[in-house]
């Protein structure tokens, strides 16, 4: 019965889901679709931005800035989020907290400060980063300034480099 139950769960979510994904991927909803997958790529899912800001740019040339501007919100909201993981996991880390590793990583991190969620861009570095500025109690807002800045850096980079390699 408990089997029964699972499984009539997972159906319902993977429905649930796909009806997500089929409605985010109408035209019409195009800088709604960046924003959530920006925004979900930002926090610690392996999820890439950049395929679905290349494709609305590729289909609309007309909305490169607002494209741009719609993923970095939503990639600096997501970091955020992240940044308040990182704030309140504090408590939990304290097992791990005196390997050597982690001791030079928190002394690089605690010298550069906020300035290092400029680095959030960074595929598989940046996310983590973002949520270890937020357990180190790093000030908000500042590193919430880093890390647009980094972010709207690698998508005007990013968008700007794919139409430049595969124009019209």
């Amino acid at each position: 019965m408990l089997q029964a139950a699972r499984t009539a769960t997972l159906a319902r979510m993977e429905l649930w889901l796909t009806q997500l994904l089929q409605w985010l991927a109408l035209p019409e909803f195009g800088l709604s679709t960046v924003f959530v997958v920006s925004f979900i790529s930002a926090t610690l899912l392996p999820m890439g931005s950049e395929p679905a800001v290349f494709g609305l740019i590729k289909l609309n040339p007309d909305l490169f800035w607002s494209a741009i501007a719609v993923a970095t919100v939503g990639n600096t909201l997501g970091g955020m989020f992240s940044w308040w993981m990182g704030w309140g996991s504090r408590k939990v880390s304290k097992r791990w907290s005196n390997s050597a590793q982690h001791v030079r990583a928190l002394a690089w991190l605690e010298k550069l400060g906020p300035k290092a969620c400029l680095l959030s861009w960074l595929p598989g570095v940046g996310d983590p980063l973002c949520a270890v500025a937020g357990w180190l109690q790093m000030p908000l807002w500042p590193c919430t300034l880093y890390m647009a800045i980094g972010k709207f850096a690698r998508y005007l980079t990013m968008t700007a480099g794919l139409l430049w390699v595969f124009p019209g």
